[in-house]
């Protein structure tokens, strides 16, 4: 299959740049993966397309500010890192600016201090965080290794800024509008944005009417969003992104599937986390577990877990949009983004959302 097949013409001006005053104002497209029926709705509307017994399986990952913005301790150089996932202790993979010119023996400063007899001229300050490059890789890629005094995480949340997707060029006046409000385990380079539409208040209101919240966790890297570099879909690689699934949501999972409610995926995070999960377990009753996932999920797939989707609009050519168009088709997909451009809808990571039933 070629890449080509999954791009679309998207104006720029669509392309939402902050996120909107209230969390759940936003559109929801309805599209029913069946007939390739299309509605408009308001995001609220969701409750309607869900009933009692249904699962809601949301990915409760918090992003980390994971870039950080200092210099080469030799030359004085700008640099700029992304944390991309912890791989063990205090080594990192990681992008890093510009690429070129930052190799295998560099080592990255962040932050400066007064040394501890109070001098303040800058030759004589001290990083807060030290990064040493260990190892390339390809398209910017490094894996670095910290050395730093005090709690690393108090680091990266006093030094480091909010990984917005490049698209985004506004800057973000409130970090918690780039969390859900179900965030709780730190470890993500980004958003699972499908997730940014809901208040504590919505949710409530669907669980007062019998529908069930599962919560599990993708941390989620970079790679997931990148568009495909290669022609066709079979030549991509996914980059692996850790996930866990506690003993209490293995059991919700085993309930919605003996129950016949609806598994409904928020987000593609949660859709490829779900469908790891049911081809490690295949027909066998699920197991809370955890581990790396790169699970590609494009046209031909054929799903075991999830029977609805909510996520926002994609990038052409991008995994996600080959995710959703595995769900629904991809003629009924890229119908529904023709039309969704012609109605104005806001696009990805703080756009409005679709519905995939």
């Amino acid at each position: 299959m070629n890449v080509s097949d999954y791009d679309f013409d998207l104006p720029e001006s669509l392309i939402a740049q902050t996120p909107l005053l209230e969390r759940t104002s936003s559109r929801l497209l309805a599209l029913n993966r069946i007939n390739g029926k299309i509605e408009h709705r308001a995001f609220t509307d969701l409750a309607e397309f869900l009933k009692p017994g249904d699962t809601l399986v949301v990915n409760d990952t918090r992003v980390l500010p994971a870039r950080l913005f200092g210099f080469k301790a030799d030359t004085g150089a700008k640099v700029e890192l992304l944390l991309l996932k912890r791989l063990e202790g205090d080594r990192w993979e990681a992008l890093v600016r510009p690429g070129k010119k930052i190799h295998k023996g560099a080592k990255l400063s962040f932050g400066l201090a007064e040394k501890p007899d109070g001098t303040t001229e800058q030759e004589n300050l001290v990083p807060l965080l030290s990064a040493f490059v260990e190892e390339e890789g390809e398209m910017g890629s490094r894996v670095i290794r910290f050395e730093y005094e005090g709690i690393f995480n108090e680091l990266l949340d006093k030094l480091g800024q909010m990984p917005l997707p490049p698209y985004i060029k506004e800057s973000l006046d409130d970090r918690e509008r780039y969390q859900t409000v179900y965030s709780r385990h730190e470890g993500s380079a980004a958003a699972p944005t499908a997730g940014l539409h809901f208040t504590d208040e919505f949710l409530d209101r669907l669980q007062s009417e019998g529908v069930k919240l599962c919560r599990i966790t993708l941390h989620v890297g970079l790679g997931t969003f990148r568009p495909v570099s290669a022609e066709t879909i079979e030549e991509h690689e996914m980059h692996a992104e850790w996930y866990s699934v506690s003993e209490e949501s293995a059991k919700l999972l085993n309930e919605a599937k003996a129950s016949g409610g609806k598994i409904v995926a928020v987000g593609t995070t949660s859709a490829r986390t779900l469908e790891t999960v049911g081809q490690r377990f295949r027909d066998q009753p699920i197991e809370s577990c955890n581990g790396w996932t790169d699970i590609f999920i494009f046209p031909g797939y054929e799903f075991t877990m999830v029977d609805a989707l909510l996520t926002n609009f994609h990038l052409p050519k991008s995994t996600l949009v080959m995710l959703v168009s595995a769900l629904a088709g991809r003629e009924n997909v890229l119908n529904a983004y023709r039309e969704a451009v012609e109605e104005q809808y806001r696009f990805f990571s703080f756009g409005d959302a679709m519905y995939i039933y």
